[in-house]
């Protein structure tokens, strides 16, 4: 065996000369499979300059010093690039994406909290919106909560001063303070809107509506927070 069968470290070999070459290849690869964190999981083009212990997800399609090492753990190290392939049950933290991730065996699952046996699964997910509010009576997040979602709620922030209402309110068309209203104006308002599960079973737009007068300006940032079930793997 040459290399450790759960990380792939480097192992020494017998009266192996230059010794410190293969513990500090081993060491680089510990540093960044440990408390995995990657940039990204969706950039094809390695970048230029290569920041040691800087990990990625290589995608398929990848190019360059990444061609031909899809679904790799891609590791900066002396300039260049060590290869680790993820097995099941890796979990990492995808930087680009604010969430948590476990590997399935083929491939990353963002959100996922659970994988059974079978491929079956719960996945929690927080997907951020920037809302912008131009002169209207209401503003629209299109498609902010996704087919078979189950929600818990939406938080949000006034990012910029919201000018013109004296208050607003968010929901979803029907039901347009479901998850708050009589909401602050000024910078740094906050509302915290958890509700009881309830499932979307087709893509939904988030409605933002003015209260006392039309909007004038202002933008929020909003953050949708629901789970999805995911269906066992096929045979």
């Amino acid at each position: 065996m040459t290399d450790t069968p759960h990380l792939h470290l480097p192992l020494l070999s017998p009266a192996q000369a230059q010794k410190h070459v293969t513990v500090n290849e081993a060491l680089s690869r510990l540093d960044g499979l440990v408390q995995l964190r990657l940039v990204s999981l969706d950039i094809a083009t390695p970048p230029a300059v290569v920041t040691d212990g800087a990990c990625y997800g290589v995608p398929a399609g990848a190019v360059n010093a990444w061609a031909g090492q899809d679904g790799m753990v891609a590791i900066g190290v002396n300039g260049g690039w060590d290869f680790v392939t993820p097995t099941k049950g890796f979990r990492a933290f995808v930087l680009d994406r604010g969430a948590e991730a476990l590997h399935d065996g083929a491939s990353w699952r963002i959100g996922a909290a659970t994988l059974g046996p079978g491929g079956a699964g719960l996945n929690l997910h927080c997907d951020e919106i920037d809302l912008s509010l131009s002169a209207a009576a209401t503003a629209t997040a299109a498609g902010a909560i996704p087919a078979r979602a189950i929600v818990f709620g939406v938080t949000g922030r006034v990012v910029a001063a919201i000018g013109g209402p004296s208050a607003w309110r968010i929901g979803v068309a029907g039901d347009d303070l479901r998850f708050g209203s009589g909401l602050g104006t000024a910078l740094n308002s906050w509302v915290s809107g958890p509700v009881a599960p309830i499932v979307y079973w087709s893509a939904t737009d988030l409605l933002v509506s003015a209260e006392g007068a039309d909007f004038t300006g202002g933008a929020l940032r909003l953050a949708v927070h629901y789970a999805l079930l995911s269906v066992p793997d096929a045979v």
